[in-house]
């Protein structure tokens, strides 16, 4: 952790770098695998499963029994918590939905925006040393309520050729029954390029690491949609003297523990109180499971001291990060300085916990300072946007000059003929 006091804005670009590897390398290494999935489907699939995740796989698609066997392995306490979860998000996102209004821009001229469903969606569930049932529920249940009619969900499997049991609950209890056992690059490829047994999707979501980020990158620019760039996870913490050490300490470690390229970031107005947080980081490391990897993603992490509040906002807005938690007693005001983060949590008592599981917000958030321009997963992710227009005789006389002369004046004469011919029409009856 380095720790930094009063920075100069001109060293705030490398103190604000994200880990990265070798990108020509990476893009190198991942479009090979996908070339490969697109020329030979389930075969390539197979192949990079066995190679990188150990695991023989002959049947990919998830069968009712392994369904079955999942429900019954998850214990009652967490199917409360799951529905709790589930109820939230649900009416978070249903509550998105809007009608479509008809507006007549001028007297004859009708115009309206209607949302229609994406028709086939891919969601991509990390599944690794931590399987993101979470996940599932933030992508399925939008994709559901937008009224997807094909979604298709990929999940790597365990050594033994499972998935995770409260993935499938969570798929079971979501409805979605195509469910594949396939993680990586190849089932970022499985779902873009489809194979003899996955379905080929027009959008696909999901977060994962740099290597399925890359991926998601890659496929948009050969014209399959994605969600956002998603990469490892981070969090920014602003702390007053009015925070508590001991939260900001819990905060940050709840990232950390995401994965080794994981990164956080504390902005604070002293040294001292930082140093603080540094001890109760120390000591709640000691607790924890996955303490090796929160500790390989807090040698990527910077604590700043910024003794100018609007100075700190302007870095953090730089800075542009997944989750913002404004730690103070004047958070609800200090929360108006916010122009770039994917999802900010106000005050003492909104961990960002509470967003990764249950308050309803999604978290598909983007990273890498991606928020500068990019939002969080939402109902829209899963809809089209069509407008539509309607002119009646009147209209089109109304509006019909205007477009003849905006026509002629591009030199697009055809397009000034298409309004002259029904105009000629319409004024000679």
């Amino acid at each position: 952790m380095q720790t930094y006091i009063f920075p100069q804005r001109s060293a705030w670009p490398s103190i604000l770098q994200r880990p990265s590897i070798d990108h020509e390398s990476l893009e190198t290494t991942v479009d090979t695998i996908l070339r490969d999935v697109k020329l030979n489907g389930d075969n390539a699939i197979k192949k990079y499963a066995a190679l990188f995740d150990g695991v023989a796989v002959e049947n990919t698609l998830v069968d009712e029994t392994e369904f079955a066997e999942a429900k019954s392995s998850v214990n009652e306490e967490l199917k409360n918590a799951i529905n709790l979860a589930k109820e939230n998000i649900t009416l978070f996102h249903e509550r998105q939905q809007t009608q479509p209004e008809m507006i007549e821009t001028m007297p004859g001229v009708f115009c309206w925006r209607k949302n229609v469903a994406i028709e086939k969606v891919g969601l991509y569930i990390p599944g690794g040393s931590a399987p993101l049932f979470s996940t599932l529920l933030m992508l399925g249940i939008p994709a559901r309520i937008a009224g997807s009619r094909e979604i298709i969900v990929c999940t790597p499997s365990d050594k033994n050729g499972k998935i995770n049991p409260v993935i499938l609950y969570v798929a079971d209890l979501l409805g979605l029954k195509k469910v594949y056992k396939i993680g990586g690059v190849q089932a970022i490829g499985a779902m873009a390029y489809g194979t003899e047994t996955v379905p080929q999707v027009s959008k696909i979501f999901g977060p994962g690491n740099q290597y399925v980020t890359c991926a998601k990158q890659l496929i948009n620019k050969q014209g399959v949609a994605i969600d956002m760039p998603a990469g490892p996870s981070e969090v920014a913490v602003y702390a007053d003297e009015t925070a508590h050490p001991a939260f900001v300490a819990a905060d940050l470690l709840s990232q950390a523990e995401h994965g080794a390229d994981s990164q956080v970031l504390l902005v604070a107005k002293t040294e001292a109180f930082i140093e603080v947080v540094k001890q109760a980081i120390y000591s709640q490391l000691q607790n924890l499971e996955r303490k090796n990897i929160a500790e390989k993603a807090l040698q990527n992490s910077s604590f700043i001291v910024m003794k100018d509040t609007n100075e700190a906002f302007g870095l953090l807005n730089e800075y542009a990060p997944e989750h913002l938690i404004i730690a103070s007693d004047d958070a609800e005001a200090l929360a108006g300085l916010v122009v770039n983060a994917g999802s900010v949590f106000i005050g003492h008592y909104s961990p960002e916990s509470v967003g990764d599981y249950a308050s309803g917000t999604n978290h598909t958030l983007p990273t890498n300072s991606f928020a500068k321009a990019y939002s969080g997963v939402s109902l829209d992710s899963f809809v089209k946007k069509i407008t539509f227009q309607q002119l009646t005789k009147e209209g089109l006389v109304n509006i019909g000059t205007a477009v003849e002369q905006m026509a002629t004046a591009e030199g697009l004469q055809a397009h000034k003929e298409a309004v002259s011919i029904r105009l000629n029409e319409i004024l000679k009856k």
